[in-house]
């Protein structure tokens, strides 16, 4: 597994999106500080009292690469980060 550090600069560049896998995005995710609650196979990540959810699947063990472009998006705007 990436240390968060590498795994956050990765996701934050925007080369990798096709290369990061769903438990490292899961991993960082929580190291951010995000709540997840579970409904079937989505991932439904809540930061604190932020407006909006960020919601993820595995495809096989891989993330995919649209919901990745929408966790750092997600990071951007709200100018989380570690």
């Amino acid at each position: 597994m990436a240390t968060a550090e590498k795994l956050f600069q990765s996701i934050m560049c925007g080369t990798q999106d096709k290369n990061i896998k769903f438990r490292d995005l899961q991993k960082l995710l929580n190291i951010l500080g995000f709540e997840c609650r579970i409904k079937g196979d989505h991932f439904i990540y809540y930061y604190h009292k932020l407006p909006e959810n960020i919601n993820i699947q595995p495809s096989g063990g891989m993330a995919k690469p649209y919901q990745v472009k929408q966790v750092r998006e997600y990071l951007l705007k709200y100018h989380l980060g570690l």
